[in-house]
């Protein structure tokens, strides 16, 4: 789990690099919010078209051979990041940058799909989420100082390098499944592989019943919600906070930091707390009504930050908003995984493409609305709407079905060998 800690720290550091130097970008190419907005909506374009056939390949290839794909691929696109000279070439390497990441949620799902066991799920996914905020509250700290000594191109290089060293310990030390590593006893490979969410069968993914399935379309359109929230604090917080709020570069350094650091808390947190609910209560009952509380919660302190014009309340304000939003984040990946059985990834690709649809369209009427109004403030309220109606999904959500039908339930052997299908609608 310490090497998906460090996949999701890498490619967060990676991710907001290009925010936390956003000013210092815009001054040099003499670009408008507008223009900014669609550099960074580039990305998410490439990122959420390639989910799903990046999961498709991971549940058939093996997570270990695409995770090594996808990040030597990032990391050659950070790097030449740092070397565009003008719009068109930062929006097509960036475009480029969101292919090649395309894919490292979903397959960290799988992973964890295929190592951990059922009933650590939830912790499972906590090692995941705590390396995205590790990484974010990491970037101001990192990022600002290299661009304030050697030029906002030096932090792109910097991250490439790191992106490569995580392939090289990958490479030599990871493997798909718990019984193809010599440095795991017997009797742990038995308890992984006999209580994991994972199961292996040979018919084909069926789409039709999929995509009939309302529960899936629930948490998909949940997670395109969430999704506008996300990509608002990883992507335009930083400007918002030096336009919109009047933040120095270093009471945003700070503050950003200080935003993406509880992310860390409250992804170990989520863990325990899941994990025990879904003990008490089942799954239905834990996932729906810690995404229920956190919804509520984050519509409330972004509300909050909005209207406030003190930096003590507007620091505050997103700071709840973060905790709360990688509480929904995991939720969202930890109900795939509940349901997914072997297409963990697929499934997860699909919601991924949902979620960064949702992205792209916020990274691109933000800086419009913006440049339109003249506000700051105006986008997030269409925010606080979506976000309004994403939490409201998660009342047709019930975890405790099985998108897939797992062939060990001895209740389901008349099925399986009745060739009936294997996915419920």
């Amino acid at each position: 789990m310490f090497l998906l800690f460090f996949l999701m720290l890498i490619t967060y550091l990676d991710r907001i690099t290009i925010s936390v130097v956003g000013v210092r970008i815009k001054e040099a190419f003499h670009l408008s919010n507008s223009q900014f907005g669609w550099v960074l909506s580039s990305f998410v374009l490439a990122y959420a078209l390639f989910e799903i056939p990046t999961g498709l390949m991971g549940d058939r290839l093996g997570q270990r051979t695409v995770l090594l794909r996808i990040v030597i691929w990032w990391s050659v696109f950070t790097i030449l990041t740092g070397a565009v000279t003008g719009l068109t070439g930062l929006i097509a390497v960036r475009f480029l940058f969101g292919m090649g990441e395309a894919g490292s949620y979903p397959n960290s799902c799988g992973v964890i799909s295929r190592w951990m066991p059922g009933y650590e799920t939830s912790r499972g996914m906590s090692w995941l989420g705590m390396g995205a905020p590790a990484g974010a509250a990491l970037a101001p700290l990192i990022v600002v100082p290299i661009a304030a000594a050697y030029g906002w191109r030096a932090p792109f290089f910097v991250n490439g390098i790191l992106g490569l060293i995580w392939v090289f310990i990958c490479w030599v030390w990871f493997r798909n499944h718990p019984r193809e590593m010599k440095s795991i006893s017997t009797e742990e490979k038995e308890l992984i592989e006999k209580n994991r969410n994972y199961f292996k069968h040979d018919q084909p993914f069926a789409w039709k019943l999929v995509l009939r399935n309302k529960m899936l379309w629930a948490l998909f359109a949940s997670y395109f919600s969430i999704q506008w929230a996300n990509y608002f604090l990883s992507a335009w917080l930083p400007t918002y906070l030096q336009e919109g709020k009047h933040f120095s570069e270093q009471q945003m350094k700070t503050t950003t930091s200080l935003v993406f650091s509880v992310g860390i808390a409250a992804a170990f947190l989520f863990g325990f707390i899941s994990d025990w609910l879904i003990k008490k209560k089942g799954n239905a009952f834990a996932r729906k009504s810690v995404a229920l509380v956190s919804f509520t919660t984050m519509v409330l302190s972004v509300l909050i930050s909005i209207v406030s014009g003190d930096r003590v309340w507007v620091t505050a304000g997103f700071v709840v908003a973060d905790f709360s939003l990688v509480i929904i984040v995991l939720t969202c990946f930890s109900t795939c995984i509940d349901v997914g059985g072997d297409r963990t990834s697929t499934i997860t690709g699909v919601m991924n493409f949902c979620g960064q649809s949702g992205a792209f369209i916020m990274s691109i009427i933000f800086g419009k609305l913006v440049d339109l109004t003249h506000s700051y403030e105006t986008p997030q309220y269409v925010m606080l709407f979506v976000l309004i109606i994403g939490g409201s999904c998660w009342l047709g959500i019930d975890a405790s079905k099985k998108v897939i039908i797992d062939p060990r339930d001895p209740h389901l052997i008349g099925v399986l060998e009745n060739n009936l299908p294997i996915l419920k609608s």
